[in-house]
């Protein structure tokens, strides 16, 4: 049975380096549906477009924070969806490990990331948790709709704390990384007997690149968007893709 827990991940960089989960600098990793050495084939245009992405200054707790939003539309029903995002034997086919006590008010451990505690979860309507990493503390909502017969809404809501990584990184420093997990989620829904990815190859192929890139530069227009000088967010897009490809 499914419980209340979901899209981990990439909450990091959501965050974390490349293939791990969230990493001290806040970025988050994700896994990829993925066969190690085989081409994707990903329409990356299609891909990028499928995401709505939406950042919002405000006050968390007194202080300054941002909020990162993104929404996409998935092929399958919201039993399905939230069984792919909440079910404990099925996150490590497109995700990773996730432990612990997997309900209202319990504690989680994503392997080798972050932990923290569920703190809503309303079943195939919104899960909402704490997100805790390296003594630092941010805020994860999922919301799960229905569209359509076979149509459902993933909208994702990270809320951190303004600070130095999100000076250097913007919000490409959640948004990039909370995408990555979107595009496996994607890939899962449609081929769910596909072995899980080699993520670290993802990132350095030309598709990874490609993707990784346009995703950045999607999160560039998005603070720009909220008020942001446009060279400052651009110069954060650059920085994010630099980090996730390596380059």
């Amino acid at each position: 049975m499914a419980t209340c827990f979901s899209l981990l991940a990439s909450w990091g960089l959501l965050c974390p380096l490349l293939a791990y989960g969230q990493t001290k600098t806040g970025h988050v990793a994700v896994f990829f549906p993925q066969e190690k050495g085989k081409n994707m084939n990903l329409d990356v245009a299609s891909q990028l477009a499928a995401v709505t992405r939406i950042v919002v200054y405000r006050e968390r707790e007194g202080k300054p924070a941002a909020a990162v939003t993104l929404s996409r539309t998935f092929p399958t029903s919201i039993d399905d969806i939230w069984d792919a995002v909440t079910n404990r034997k099925r996150l490590p086919r497109w995700f990773t490990n996730v432990t612990g006590d997997l309900r209202l008010n319990g504690r989680y451990q994503v392997e080798a990331n972050a932990s923290g505690t569920i703190t809503e979860c309303e079943p195939h309507s919104h899960v909402s948790l704490t997100w805790e990493f390296a003594g630092d503390v941010s805020w994860v909502e999922l919301r799960f709709a229905n569209e359509a017969p076979d149509q459902t809404r993933l909208t994702l809501t990270h809320t951190s704390h303004l600070s130095p990584h999100w000076d250097t990184y913007g919000p490409g420093a959640t948004g990039v990384g909370w995408e990555m997990a979107f595009l496996g989620l994607a890939l899962h829904i449609a081929n769910p007997d596909e072995p899980k990815p080699d993520e670290m190859e993802f990132a350095i192929s030309p598709e990874g690149i490609a993707f990784i890139t346009g995703s950045s530069n999607g999160w560039a227009q998005a603070a720009i968007a909220a008020g942001t000088d446009p060279e400052i967010a651009q110069t954060a897009a650059d920085q994010t893709t630099a980090f996730y490809t390596g380059q």
